[in-house]
C-alpha cells in the first residue's frame, strides 16, 4: 500500500484506506457498472462468496455464506484456515437501504465494529465507501494491521468479478 501524506494509503487499482478518527476507517474504490450490480454483490450471498476472500490469503476458503440482508436479519461466514481450523464472523443487518447502503454488527468478538457501507450512483460509475466504527482505538489498531490490508485485494476482486461487466 502506498501512503500519502495524510495517512491515507492507495491499494491495488484505486482502493483508498484512510484513517478517519482514533476509533474509525474508511475503505473506497469506484466502479464501472451500474450501482444495482454493485450492491447486489454485496447482498447476494452467491455473489459475495466469488468475490470476498482474498485471492493470497493462502488455505482460507468460504465454507458456507448466510446473508439474510435486511433490516434485522443476520448474517454468518463461516472459513476453513487449513487442515482443521474454521472460524466465523457474524452479526446483525442494523439498517438496510437497497442500493443505498448497509450497516451491520460484527459480534465475534469485544472489539466488533459497526460496518456501513454505501453505494454512490455517479452514472457510468459507482462508488463504494467501507467504514468500520469500533469501540476503542486499540480495535481499530487491530483492524488497521490485519483485515483491513485485506480490504485494496477484495476491492480489486470486486472488480474483476464478472458480475459487475456491463
Amino acid at each position: 500500500m502506498n501512503h500519502t501524506q495524510d495517512g491515507a494509503a492507495t491499494g491495488l487499482e484505486g482502493t483508498l484506506v484512510e484513517r478517519l478518527s482514533d476509533f474509525e476507517f474508511a475503505a473506497s474504490r469506484s466502479y464501472c457498472a451500474p450501482f444495482s450490480a454493485v450492491y447486489a454483490a454485496w447482498s447476494d450471498p452467491k455473489a459475495f462468496e466469488h468475490w470476498w476472500v482474498p485471492q493470497s490469503a493462502t488455505g482460507m476458503h468460504l465454507l458456507s455464506c448466510e446473508m439474510d440482508v435486511r433490516t434485522g436479519g443476520k448474517y454468518r461466514l463461516e472459513f476453513s484456515m487449513g487442515e482443521a481450523d474454521t472460524m466465523a464472523f457474524y452479526g446483525r443487518y442494523l439498517h438496510v437501504v437497497e442500493n443505498q447502503h448497509i450497516i451491520w454488527t460484527n459480534d465475534e468478538g469485544d472489539e466488533g465494529a459497526i460496518t456501513t457501507v454505501t453505494f454512490e450512483d455517479f452514472g457510468v460509475q459507482t462508488k463504494v465507501t467501507l467504514r468500520e466504527l469500533y469501540p476503542t482505538t486499540e480495535g481499530l489498531e487491530e483492524a488497521l494491521a490485519s483485515s483491513a490490508l485485506a480490504l485494496p485485494e477484495q476491492f480489486a476482486q470486486l472488480a474483476g468479478w464478472h458480475g459487475l461487466k456491463p
